[in-house]
């Protein structure tokens, strides 16, 4: 069984997003995919087989003042206004919206990752928590602390899954994964200072003193989990590709050259991918 990890990373992760674009245009998939964040985004475009929809929302539709900014946070409270860009945009009738039937018919076991805001601990959601029109589990797994207010789903309050587990790779091995490809958006052999988060974390204290304490300590899981994970991609188990070189990117940076070329980059390296996945054998599609 084979899977695919995208870690997300805000705006960086067009670079998954060509990446995936690559493995569209060929017709690859998989048996399992998880994404984290902005990689659960990605995940359903790539499985309702929507190429170029990924590119459209990191280099067109976060510029938008709709989308991004300081005026969402001063009308709604933070600054990315999730309800717009996995709603609004991505609904029926919307700007671009998600291919929901070509998504529900594709048979790959998908799942997103999110943090309960009360408990610090990661959610894992999957095909049953979607429907057609609501993509609220994107939401809440794209809901970054701080900059955001936590998304509610029923009774519960969702931050990122980022804080919680970072790199789910042990999620995908625990669902049957024999062989995993995961996508990084920052240089795989970069460790995580974890200096911002613990800047964040002191936001955090008081309303959601859980989601804190996960937060300051996310560089120290993140390292762990990277070298772990390191150890499975000598073993022949994991390939873990990344861009070389960030420029300086930030979560939310919107610089349209600097994420075109890391788009470029994404899109290049899924032929070591496509080769890594071929060369694993097991139930390929495409």
């Amino acid at each position: 069984m084979l899977g695919i990890v995208d870690v997300g990373g805000g705006t960086r992760d067009i670079f998954g997003a060509g990446l995936l674009d690559y493995f569209m245009e060929i017709g690859l998939r998989v048996d399992y995919f998880i994404g984290v964040s902005a990689g659960s985004a990605n995940g359903i475009s790539y499985l309702a087989g929507q190429k170029g929809r990924n590119y459209k929302f990191y280099a067109d539709y976060v510029f938008r003042k709709e989308y991004m900014g300081m005026g969402q946070l001063l009308r709604r409270g933070s600054i990315i206004n999730l309800d717009y860009g996995y709603g609004k945009l991505s609904n029926r009738g919307g700007e671009y919206p998600v291919d929901y039937p070509a998504f529900a018919k594709d048979p790959t076991l998908f799942e997103v990752v999110a943090t309960d805001a009360d408990t610090g601990k990661p959610v894992y959601f999957n095909r049953n928590h979607i429907c057609q029109d609501d993509y609220d589990v994107l939401k809440a797994s794209s809901c970054v602390p701080v900059v955001c207010r936590p998304y509610r789903i029923g009774n519960y309050r969702y931050y990122d899954g980022g804080i919680s587990d970072p790199i789910p790779f042990k999620r995908a091995f625990a669902q049957g994964c024999d062989r995993i490809l995961v996508i990084l958006t920052r240089p795989k052999t970069l460790m995580r200072t974890g200096k911002s988060d613990r800047g964040y974390a002191r936001f955090l204290k008081y309303t959601h003193p859980k989601v804190a304490r996960k937060l300051a300590d996310r560089g120290y899981l993140y390292n762990r989990q990277l070298r772990q994970l390191q150890k499975e991609e000598q073993a022949g188990r994991a390939l873990v590709l990344g861009p070389d070189d960030i420029s300086g990117l930030k979560t939310l940076t919107r610089d349209l050259e600097k994420l075109d070329a890391l788009y470029q980059e994404g899109y290049a390296k899924g032929k070591v991918a496509e080769e890594f996945l071929r060369g694993a054998g097991g139930n390929l599609r495409g």
